[in-house]
């Protein structure tokens, strides 16, 4: 099973009794904070969840697998997740 907006909306509507489509927005805006608040290079923490946060990759040599020729890889941000302890023990 996928965990989808969809699926957390019409779980939020199940939970909470507020309209499927207020749940959708409500989901919608979750996410899109944690997307502009990873754009400004902030960390987002949810507790017992886990932090998100940006890390800056420096360029570096790398080679392609499939010729063996030596290729530049450009430096560049990416998102990275650290799971918290609770979560890290529910797994």
């Amino acid at each position: 099973m996928t965990v989808s907006r969809q699926y957390l909306a019409r779980k939020l509507y199940e939970a909470s009794g507020l309209p499927l489509n207020e749940s959708a927005k409500l989901v919608d805006l979750f996410f899109s904070e944690i997307a502009e608040s990873l754009a400004r290079n902030e960390e987002v923490k949810i507790a017992k969840f886990g932090t998100f946060r940006i890390l800056e990759k420096s360029a570096r040599m790398g080679r392609n697998p499939r010729t063996g020729e030596s290729a530049v890889i450009s430096a560049r941000r990416t998102a990275s997740f650290k799971p918290s302890p609770e979560f890290r023990k529910k797994l």
